[in-house]
């Protein structure tokens, strides 16, 4: 019977030592809780990642698995990041790390050695938690327990196609145009600018959306091959309130969308921004406000 022990026992520590040099994904592994929702930390990624002057590959194979390569002189690290929504609040993030090259000479050293490879790693990480960190501190979404109503407005608009990350250029570049034109045509205001999401392709974080300011209809609008006119077709929606800088904004449309699948709501995914505040006139940008809507499905 003792034999059998001792033979069990030096089959389980030989299998699990194979599994440890040979088996094993990856040499090393971290992670990160972070007070935030999936969609902060998945755009989080791949913003640092594209600035990072080590990235050489971003790749996401779903919205919750991103793949990564970074340089470090002639060694090509692979990251592969998880994320895990731990509740509506909270982030889990596990990232995997390999040195492909050399691979089984850190899983030798690491449980006995402060690698070069360890501490690189480490202070990547460290890089990139600081980055979110500081992300997370400049903005703000509260997302309100109500569904809310949407209303129908007459609209003038400037159709616009961009990268997430560039939406809020698209609406900076084209605001003196559309808010020119309007009053030197002396056309009546009806609210404030908003922007409605005609199209999001999260595969590759692009929008096509339109920039919009409700008017008064009238039969003497301005006519020109940029503005358009027509009426925005309002809907029952889940609302938000986001506080920061508009490029950011989007972070408002995952956490809606992490609301309404928690909760069995159906929603579209065309969110629409009303804005309240002016970013060319500065300031604290945290004081900056914007209503987030993500349309009901019908």
């Amino acid at each position: 019977m003792r034999n059998k022990i001792v033979y069990f026992v030096v089959f389980l520590f030989l299998g699990s030592l194979v599994w440890y040099l040979f088996l094993k994904p990856y040499d090393y592994s971290v992670s990160i809780i972070s007070k935030t929702f999936p969609g902060t930390i998945n755009q989080s990624i791949k913003s640092w990642g594209n600035t990072n002057k080590n990235n050489v590959l971003l790749e996401e194979r779903d919205f919750l698995n991103i793949d990564q390569q970074l340089k470090f002189n002639d060694s090509i690290y692979q990251y592969q990041w998880k994320i895990t929504p731990v509740n509506d609040s909270t982030t889990k993030i596990k990232v995997y790390i390999k040195e492909a090259e050399h691979s089984l000479e850190n899983r030798l050293k690491i449980p006995f050695l402060d690698t070069d490879f360890e501490k690189r790693t480490k202070r990547t990480m460290l890089d990139f938690n600081d980055v979110l960190t500081e992300h997370l501190e400049k903005f703000k979404v509260t997302v309100l327990d109500t569904i809310e109503l949407l209303p129908d407005t007459y609209c003038a608009y400037i159709p616009i196609k961009a990268s997430q990350v560039g939406k809020a250029k698209g609406m900076m570049q084209n605001y003196p145009i559309l808010s020119t034109v309007l009053v030197d045509n002396n056309v009546a205001s009806n609210g404030r600018p908003f922007l409605e999401i005609t199209n999001w392709n999260r595969e590759v974080d692009s929008v096509s959306y339109n920039f919009c300011y409700p008017i008064i209809k009238s039969d003497s609008l301005p006519q020109n091959d940029i503005i358009k006119y027509k009426k925005f077709e309002g809907a029952r929606a889940l609302k938000a309130i986001y506080n920061g800088n508009y490029i950011t904004s989007d972070r408002a449309w995952y956490a809606l969308l992490d609301y309404a699948k928690r909760n069995g709501i159906m929603v579209r995914e065309r969110p629409v921004e009303v804005f309240f505040s002016n970013p060319n006139f500065g300031g604290n940008e945290l004081d900056w406000i914007a209503e987030i809507y993500m349309p009901l499905k019908e």
